[in-house]
């Protein structure tokens, strides 16, 4: 019970930190394209490569811990629903070009920002 508290908690957390990304995004760069989507699975890709990192690997966070980061944080945080919806929608208005730059583009974002995350893990934490 008590860890499903815990993600309960991190997913009030995680979502209400996208729901502040991507309204500063939108209102930064316009809702052309979902730039706050792209930029929030980016840095959410980096974020759980972290926590998982120093979770199972490098033993620094409790599982407790661990759980609230990467499911209720980040799990409330990213936005892969979002991302299939904008994409849909692209596509739905004839911008096939930009859906699939939005589609690539968010696919190489994340693997790249996932990579970094756990590079950036291990060099801090050793590995």
């Amino acid at each position: 019970m008590t860890r499903f508290l815990l993600v309960c908690l991190g997913g009030a957390v995680g979502t209400g930190a996208r729901y502040a990304v991507g309204g500063w995004a939108a209102s930064r760069f316009g809702a052309g394209f979902p730039v706050g989507t792209l930029a929030i699975n980016a840095m959410g890709s980096f974020a759980i490569s972290v926590v998982m990192y120093l979770g199972l690997t490098a033993g620094a966070l409790s599982a407790d811990v661990r759980v609230f980061l990467a499911v209720g944080v980040l799990g409330g945080f990213t936005t892969y629903s979002s991302f299939n919806y904008e994409a849909l929608a692209l596509f739905q208005r004839g911008a096939w070009l930009m859906g699939l730059l939005y589609m690539g583009g968010t696919v190489a974002v994340c693997l790249a920002a996932g990579v970094l995350g756990l590079a950036a893990a291990r060099w801090t934490w050793g590995g």
